[in-house]
């Protein structure tokens, strides 16, 4: 690999951020629970991920041997190992839940009920807290027990059904996006929920996450338009059912740009631009909705001007014609693209492991409190003694608890499994 042109960060501990003082417990495991709560986190929240013994299961997901997911999304975390199926654990759990404002779980429905945590026993403890519990189709409903990770649910929320070309199979998505939909919409949910407590004096309240809802939701109005129309959405590839010309067109040099002309005005100045204004008054593409039922063909003439042409090529020329096109970027070219690097979209983060660590700058950038990256994903258990230490346990106390077994002592997984797609 070259050298990287990414900025160097250091970890700032003292930073504050407009989250600073508020504590959430996080029992979730894998990728949307960490996604939500790296975002609270990202902002000044005190995040303590309740660990079982062996951790998270995030910290499996590793490539070359180096579990980049839990490095990424459990920054600004700190770690608590609790053997939660014994009663020591639980009761040092709810030892802790006056000191928090959210507390965030992923169980099965009705696992933690019958740990003897259900919210109506955490609000006991704490009136004001909100609590949200994630899973895979719900707290009810016919469903509720099936398992419900992110690749059930891209194919059952019809994400898979519209997503790739009509002649082939559904495509799933190439990365975690149900969860990740999930931990976005989550991380507003709390806030919300935060902000009837704090500000409206209404008492703390359980948010129901499934995977499920989130995605569906920012699948467009299809509902609407089969109710409309009687007809499904069909795959169409990278063309739009809505707008053309849209699409991905293949370069010289191998590579591929997108162009979108989304508005009557675009389309027009494409045309111009590929020497072809002739196709502004052809009745086959002088509206939007000629165009969309010629899209085949005006892909082969735009998609033959590119042909000729390299990426960068391409680029420069659509742009000098105040065209909407962009690259379609791969990682290597992300990584050394300049207005990635002068934005810090990634930057490099110190690492004990490899050294230095690529990672997504915080975000949204607020301007006057902006989030920061203030420590490193935690090692499992790293907090123990510090955060046991609040109850009043001392040195010995949290030692008998080591030896016990009721809390896990620091150690880091020897387990290794291979993630990637």
């Amino acid at each position: 690999m070259p050298p990287s042109q990414l900025k160097q960060r250091d970890y700032t501990p003292a930073a504050r951020g407009p989250l600073t003082g508020l504590r959430v417990l996080d029992l979730s495991r894998l990728f949307a629970g960490n996604v939500l709560t790296q975002i609270l986190g990202d902002f000044g929240a005190e995040v303590i991920k309740v660990e079982p013994p062996g951790g998270d299961s995030l910290r499996d997901w590793q490539t070359a041997g180096v579990s980049t997911h839990w490095k990424i999304y459990s920054r600004n975390k700190k770690s608590l190992c609790l053997e939660l199926r014994r009663p020591e654990a639980r009761e040092l759990l709810l030892r802790l839940l006056p000191s928090a404002a959210i507390f965030i779980e992923s169980f099965r429905p009705g696992v933690l009920e019958k740990m003897g945590l259900g919210p109506d026993v955490l609000h006991q403890h704490n009136p004001r807290l909100v609590i949200a519990r994630i899973s895979g189709w719900g707290q009810d409903g016919p469903y509720a027990q099936r398992p419900g990770f992110g690749t059930v649910i891209e194919g059952a929320s019809g994400f898979a059904a519209i997503n790739g070309f009509a002649d082939r199979e559904p495509v799933l998505p190439p990365m975690y996006l149900a969860d990740g939909v999930a931990g976005l919409y989550g991380a507003s949910a709390v806030m919300i929920a935060l902000r009837e407590v704090e500000h409206n004096g209404g008492r703390g309240q359980v948010i129901d996450l499934p995977l499920l809802d989130p995605l569906f939701a920012i699948l467009s109005p299809q509902a609407a338009n089969y109710r409309l129309t009687g007809k499904t959405k069909k795959r169409t590839g990278s063309r739009s059912g809505n707008s053309a010309p849209r699409n991905t067109y293949l370069c010289s040099d191998g590579r591929y740009v997108a162009v979108s002309g989304s508005t009557q005005k675009m389309a027009e100045r494409l045309f111009r631009a590929i020497g072809r204004a002739d196709l502004i008054d052809d009745p086959r593409y002088r509206t939007n909705a000629a165009r969309l039922q010629h899209a085949a063909d005006l892909d082969a003439i735009i998609g033959a001007f590119i042909a000729a042409r390299t990426q960068a090529e391409n680029v420069a020329f659509f742009e000098h014609a105040e065209v909407t096109v962009g690259p379609i970027n791969d990682i290597a070219q992300i990584l050394a693209d300049p207005h990635v690097i002068a934005r810090e979209v990634v930057a490099d983060y110190p690492d004990a492991e490899i050294g230095a660590l690529p990672m997504h700058h915080v975000v949204p950038r607020l301007a006057g409190t902006p989030g920061s990256i203030r420590t490193p994903a935690p090692r499992l258990g790293e907090h123990n003694r510090a955060i046991l230490g609040e109850l009043g346990l001392d040195e010995s106390a949290c030692a008998k608890l080591i030896a016990d077994g009721i809390v896990v002592e620091d150690t880091l997984r020897t387990e290794k499994t291979q993630s990637g797609f």
